[in-house]
């Protein structure tokens, strides 16, 4: 709430300087009201009632109650303020945009959740804003709001170097750093509360986009270091490091008026936590040294995603993909380590009006285990699904003040 009121305090300032200088500026404020309501036939991490995410089925029998629930929420209603300023260096752009969609200590409720906050000018830019490695263009015309599990999806702090503009996109970011890590099987057996994670060089991320009619065609790539430090007195040494890496090919192409083909693959290694629903990026392994019998490895990761975006008429549309992302697991993973995640879905929308919109949709999700030939309990599973009916309607709104 204090978010809130900190930004209408903002409003209040801002806009009549700018109805002051109607000629060297814009202020817009935009965003939409949505409101989601569905059924889950198969159950789900509760934190995560609203979002569908192959991490967050369950690995157990009944690990999350029951089969079948109704679900209503408005986590996904938006509001952002654009600015444009123009100055001798060029123009001064300023985003700020939040939904509902609580995460860290609000996961699972209703509450501010910043998405950019973010500035730019001539070709230098900083702030809170999508990863160069990634591509929101390549989320399909979907109301679901996770998306396909093959995309990466992810944020970052980060200062942004912009040589080339235009048709042809070249930028360059250092982006603040971070990873996931699993303990695995071991942790009954090693002291692991003083292995403590290192960064001590922000992640380097650079994209090339190529913009023509037919669409466009985008190579992303990043490198990072992560380290984890034994702080530990005991007779084992768990430090190390590991070197990340990524390259992400994405592209939107226009078959035709009605048609659009969006599609993407990713490859790497300990990017898992770049990607939208790949959990770790760092695992452990049994190794021959006594006074280091464990060693972190980077978990190579495989995904890619596939959808087609068309047009029906003037007021209908629809969307139809496939989605999968893979990870390599290590022997020092537990048995319900993950392994694959699926993810597909189809939709009906209708516009009557370039500002609200709605419809149905119907949505698919799978986690496969690791299992490393473990013999299972009787509760352990190798494998779980979800299918989920969505029903939404979006109220778009805007207002440049010039």
């Amino acid at each position: 709430m204090r978010e809130l009121v900190s930004i209408a305090l903002l409003l209040s300032m801002l806009m009549p300087s700018f109805a002051q200088e109607e000629s060297k500026g814009s202020f817009n404020i935009y965003g939409h009201v949505m409101t989601d309501a569905g059924y889950n036939f198969h159950q789900a991490n509760p934190d995560f009632f609203d979002v569908m995410r192959p991490s967050q089925l369950p690995t157990y029998e009944n690990q999350y109650g029951v089969d079948g629930n109704l679900f209503y929420s408005v986590r996904q209603t938006m509001l952002g303020i654009e600015v444009v300023q123009p100055t001798k260096k060029g123009d001064l752009k300023i985003d700020f945009l939040f939904d509902l969609f609580g995460v860290g200590s609000n996961t699972g409720q209703t509450a501010f959740h910043m998405l950019v906050a973010y500035a730019e000018i001539g070709k230098v830019g900083v702030g809170h804003n999508w990863s160069l490695f990634c591509d929101i263009g390549c989320y399909p015309n979907i109301i679901e709001y996770w998306g396909p599990v093959g995309l990466s999806l992810c944020k970052a702090v980060q200062f942004r170097y912009i040589p080339i503009q235009g048709r042809n996109r070249l930028a360059i970011a250092l982006e603040n750093p971070g990873a996931t890590a699993d303990e695995g099987k071991y942790v009954r057996y090693f002291e692991m509360d003083d292995v403590e994670p290192k960064f001590n060089l922000p992640d380097l991320s650079a994209e090339f986009r190529m913009a023509r009619k037919w669409g466009y065609a985008e190579l992303a790539g990043i490198i990072r270091k992560i380290e984890w430090v034994d702080k530990g007195e005991d007779a084992f040494e768990i430090s190390g490091t590991a070197i990340g890496w990524g390259l992400h090919f994405s592209s939107n192409i226009n078959i035709n008026k009605n048609n659009m083909l969006i599609s993407n693959v990713v490859v790497g290694e300990a990017i898992q936590s770049l990607m939208n629903d790949g959990p770790t990026d760092i695992a452990l392994q049994r190794t021959n040294n006594i006074e280091a019998p464990l060693k972190g490895v980077a978990l190579p990761i495989t995904s890619f995603s596939l959808y087609l975006n068309h047009k029906w008429n003037k007021e209908f549309t629809s969307a139809i993909g496939y989605s999968a992302v893979f990870t390599d697991n290590t022997s020092g993973q537990k048995a319900d380590a993950f392994k694959k995640g699926e993810y597909a879905s189809t939709n009906l929308l209708y516009h009557p009006t370039s500002n609200i919109s709605g419809g149905v949709e119907l949505q698919w999700i799978r986690r496969k285990n690791y299992q490393d030939g473990a013999i299972l309990d009787d509760n352990l599973i190798e494998s779980a699904g979800a299918l989920r009916v969505q029903f939404s309607v979006k109220y778009r709104f805007g207002h440049r003040f010039i």
